[in-house]
């Protein structure tokens, strides 16, 4: 058996997003949602609840939208395998403020902990490079998240970043379901930023 290093999932996504300023966040179906849920309620979070394999969409469309504003999308490696198709749109809109963080745990989380194709070799940052992402990070130190956030904030996208993590499952952090709730409160802190 290989033990690998791994980044608690949590405490990276907490970090990733302190001192967000104007940070614009996308996180998608199941843990990345808890995860920046349990980072704390902000209205510029947009959690997708059943789009599975659109967060990497959603974030791109928000990116276009607003070219001022740094978007970031954390997702699941099973997420982002979902919607592959949509790593090669992003890599040919090429937004300079769009990054996208995928944990990674190698298996798909929300179905019954299978494995993954991650966890078979399939590397999505390197589908990313392949993809025309202006840079790719892969990381299983915690230590690598202060960088990971400046380069985020940076704005010299399309970017990915990996993020090597365990299978642990935290509590689940709840936030607020209602998809037009979120919708409005979200489009309502853009207009008055």
């Amino acid at each position: 058996m290989v033990i690998r290093p791994q980044i608690e999932r949590r405490a990276a996504v907490s970090l990733l997003l302190e001192d967000r300023d104007q940070l614009l966040v996308v996180s998608g179906l199941g843990s990345p949602t808890w995860d920046v849920a349990a980072a704390g309620d902000h209205p510029r979070n947009f959690h997708l609840w059943g789009a599975m394999g659109g967060a990497a969409m959603v974030g791109l469309g928000l990116a276009r939208a607003r070219p001022d504003l740094p978007v970031l999308v954390i997702t699941g490696d099973g997420e982002q395998l979902m919607g592959m198709g949509a790593l090669a749109t992003i890599g040919a809109a090429a937004p300079g403020n769009l990054a996208i963080v995928v944990l990674d745990n190698r298996h798909y989380g929300e179905t019954g902990m299978q494995p993954s194709h991650t966890g078979l070799g399939t590397r999505l940052d390197e589908v990313a490079v392949a993809s025309g992402f202006r840079w790719t990070e892969r990381h299983a130190d915690i230590q690598a998240m202060p960088g990971l956030r400046r380069r985020i904030h940076a704005k010299e996208g399309p970017g990915l970043a990996v993020l090597e993590i365990g299978t642990d499952e935290p509590s689940r952090i709840m936030p607020e379901r209602d998809g037009v709730f979120l919708k409005n409160r979200f489009r309502a802190d853009l207009q008055a930023g």
